[in-house]
C-alpha cells in the first residue's frame, strides 16, 4: 500500500524531527514519487508541517537525512536548493511597504548572480506567475494593504516566479474562500500536469482526494497509509486516523472519494413527541 525507493529526487530516511525537547517524528521515512502531486493530511499536531518543514530544508533533523537529487539536503548551498525547490510556508512575514510586484520579484533572486544584470526572463517569470495567480491588478499595491486571501496569492505568485521543478506548498488555501480555495488547487493541478512535483500539506479531506495522486496519511508523527487516494481512502482508515465516523461515496465530479461524516442523531424534543 506504499510507494517504495530512494531514487526519487526528494526522499527523507529514518528522520528524527522536533523542536527542542520536543520529538514529533521518529525514524521516518517518506518518498515524494517523482512528477506526482502529493498531498499529505492527517489531524492536527500529528506532524505534516513539521515533515514538510525537513523536505524544505527549514528544518534539520536531529537523525535521518533529506536527500535531493541524490545529496543531503543540508549539503548544498542555499541558491542550488532555492533554484530547485520552492516553498509556499504557512505564515510569512512581510517586509514594511513592500509592494506586489517587488516581493513576487523576490522569486527571482535564486537566479541572480554578482554580475547578472535583471533580464527579459525575469520579466517574464513575473509577469506569468502574476497572471497566474491573477494579482496583476495588484502589482502596486502595498502588500501589507492585501486581505488574507489576496496575500496568499501574492505569496504563491513569488513561488511560481522561482520557476522550480519541485513546490511545497503548507496549506496553501489558508485565508481562501471556498472558490479561490480550488482557483489555487486548479493552478497547482496545472503545474503538475505541465510536470512539475507538488507537495501539498491540506487539512480538507475531499479536497486532498480530488486532487492528490499520491496521498500520504499521517498520525503521531507516522505514516499510516499511503498511495492513490481511490486505494487507500475507506471509512475504516478515516475512523482510524481522524476518529471520524463516515460513508465514502464516489464523487460526482471526480470519481474520487467523497467523504460523508456521519449525521448526528436528533433526540426528538417533548413538544414533538406529543
Amino acid at each position: 500500500m506504499g510507494f517504495n525507493g530512494t531514487d526519487a529526487r526528494l526522499h527523507g530516511s529514518g528522520l528524527t524531527l522536533g523542536y527542542g525537547e520536543r520529538e514529533i517524528a521518529a525514524d521516518l521515512s517518506i518518498t515524494i514519487p517523482d512528477r506526482s502531486f502529493t498531498v499529505i493530511i492527517g489531524p492536527n499536531a500529528c506532524g505534516k508541517s513539521t515533515t514538510l518543514r525537513a523536505l524544505a530544508r527549514m528544518l534539520k533533523p536531529s537523525a535521518g537525512s533529506v536527500y535531493l537529487d541524490g545529496s543531503v539536503i543540508t549539503s548544498l548551498p542555499s541558491k542550488e536548493v532555492a533554484r530547485r525547490l520552492g516553498l509556499l510556508p504557512q505564515s510569512s512575514i512581510v517586509p514594511d511597504g513592500i509592494t506586489v510586484a517587488d516581493l513576487v520579484s523576490r522569486g527571482r533572486y535564486p537566479h541572480q548572480r554578482l554580475m547578472r544584470q535583471w533580464s527579459r526572463d525575469d520579466e517574464a517569470a513575473v509577469g506569468a506567475a502574476m497572471a497566474a495567480t491573477d494579482v496583476r491588478d495588484l502589482a502596486d499595491r502595498p502588500v501589507d494593504e492585501l486581505s488574507g486571501g489576496q496575500r496568499q496569492r501574492v505569496w504563491l505568485a513569488m513561488v511560481l516566479a522561482q520557476q522550480t521543478s519541485i513546490l511545497l506548498l503548507d496549506e496553501p488555501t489558508t485565508f481562501l474562500d471556498i472558490a479561490h480555495q480550488i482557483e489555487v488547487l486548479d493552478l497547482c493541478a496545472e503545474l503538475h500536469e505541465q510536470g512539475r512535483t507538488l507537495v501539498a500539506v491540506l487539512h480538507d479531506l475531499n479536497q486532498a482526494c480530488r486532487y492528490a495522486t499520491h496521498l500520504l496519511v499521517m498520525r503521531d508523527g507516522r505514516i499510516v497509509a499511503e498511495g492513490d487516494p481511490r486505494e487507500i481512502v475507506t471509512a475504516e482508515l478515516v475512523a482510524e486516523v481522524f476518529e471520524l465516523r463516515c460513508e465514502i461515496i464516489e464523487d460526482p465530479q471526480t470519481g474520487t472519494p467523497l467523504i460523508v461524516p456521519e449525521a448526528r442523531r436528533r433526540v426528538p424534543s417533548a413538544a414533538a413527541a406529543s
